[in-house]
């Protein structure tokens, strides 16, 4: 199994638990270079840093990190309706770009919930923030590679604008994106380096793949793809479904209501697929070998996780491979330890390097665990990534 390994930077908070609970942990920044550090040590090949009003910013968190990792890729999500002008933003992205020395992805989010999105000022449709994005990008692209543009656009108008500073990656760090509905599909199409889809059920992801590559191909492009999952894995398929049903346990019947309300409302067509795999009922979150969507009761985006042994879940990447993928984005909870565990147990069968010598495991030294303090309400449940 060749595939690019990355975790998940929690910028809206962490916990074992979700839901309510004694044991949530506030986000800060030492927590969080704890876990870019460790996960950089452990082999992973990137960090996902998500965006969305209950997360710390993307870029600014990704630029705390620039020293004190050296080798892993940091893939920030960029939300195009929030950003502004393109012509900051090419300065912006060639800065930190720079600080990392080449090892910036960039994770397109167009949208998140209404409410929240007009809480920044933004005032638009689906379809129209994919208008934005596409214009957006465009520009962006067209300034990385040394353009004076001058555009008068429905979203955006420039004058002779110019980034300066050109970026380490060439043309421009690579761009990834996840979206389910047609145009978000013919943003990809356009656009898109890797396609990035939530964890659904095999058939319907070959689906979505499927229609990506069709339209990408129409375009004279390719386009890479990469799976996004939560991970639950322990030494044996039965302490994974125990840690499954211990992840939910402090969950009522109210909390799932009103998770369930708000991902109702939103215009997500791939949030509207994640919720109909469960409908919020708990005799429904076994949606396929080893695939859970417990996750998915209160938290919005990826909710849903493989759960089993070390070799199940070896077994159900390898057939999202076979599909096509060829990264995996994946988080657990909590994420420090949840990092160690996977890497510990699943990486010797993926071979990782760095982490296997001649057979044997190796973890080069103990790490820390942050002192967990006391939090009524575990954050983090609304996160777009």
């Amino acid at each position: 199994m060749g595939s690019s390994i990355f975790w998940f930077l929690p910028t809206g908070g962490d916990s074992r638990y979700l839901g309510r609970s004694n044991v949530a942990r506030p986000v800060t920044n030492g927590y969080l270079r704890q876990i870019a550090t460790t996960a950089e040590h452990l082999g992973y090949d990137g960090l996902l840093i998500p965006t969305g009003s209950g997360n710390l910013d993307p870029f600014l968190t990704a630029a705390t990190l620039a020293n004190v990792t050296h080798k892993i890729k940091l893939l920030v999500a960029l939300r195009t309706s929030a950003e502004g002008n393109p012509v900051v933003f090419a300065r912006k992205v060639a800065t930190l770009d720079e600080a990392l020395n080449g090892r910036l992805i960039l994770n397109v989010v167009p949208g998140a919930w209404t409410e929240e999105l007009e809480a920044e000022g933004v005032f638009l449709s689906h379809d129209e923030r994919y208008e934005l994005a596409d214009e957006f990008t465009d520009l962006w692209k067209r300034l990385s590679k040394g353009e004076t543009v001058t555009h008068h656009g429905k979203y955006f108008h420039i004058e002779k604008g110019r980034s300066l500073f050109p970026t380490v990656t060439k043309p421009h760090p690579p761009l990834f994106f996840g979206g389910s509905s047609p145009v978000a599909h013919e943003y990809a199409a356009k656009h898109i380096d890797a396609y990035l889809s939530w964890g659904e059920p095999l058939e319907q992801v070959a689906e979505k793949i499927r229609d990506v590559k069709a339209r990408a191909k129409a375009k004279g492009r390719d386009i890479r793809i990469g799976i996004r999952f939560q991970i639950i894995v322990r030494e044996t398929e039965q302490e994974a479904v125990a840690a499954a049903e211990s992840l939910i346990s402090h969950l009522d019947d109210k909390l799932i209501a009103e998770a369930q309300a708000v991902q109702r409302a939103s215009d997500s067509v791939g949030q509207a697929r994640i919720t109909r795999l469960h409908g919020g009922d708990r005799s429904k979150l076994w949606i396929g070998p080893n695939l859970w969507a417990g996750i998915g009761l209160v938290r919005g985006g990826a909710g849903t996780a493989l759960v089993g042994d070390p070799q199940q879940i070896v077994d159900r990447l390898r057939e999202y491979e076979q599909l096509g993928a060829d990264t995996f984005v994946l988080s657990g909870y909590p994420h420090l330890e949840e990092a160690v565990r996977f890497a510990e147990l699943v990486f010797p069968l993926l071979g990782k390097k760095g982490f296997t010598v001649d057979g044997n495991v190796t973890t080069g030294g103990a790490f820390d665990v942050p002192v967990v303090r006391e939090n009524k309400q575990a954050a983090g449940l609304r996160v777009a990534a």
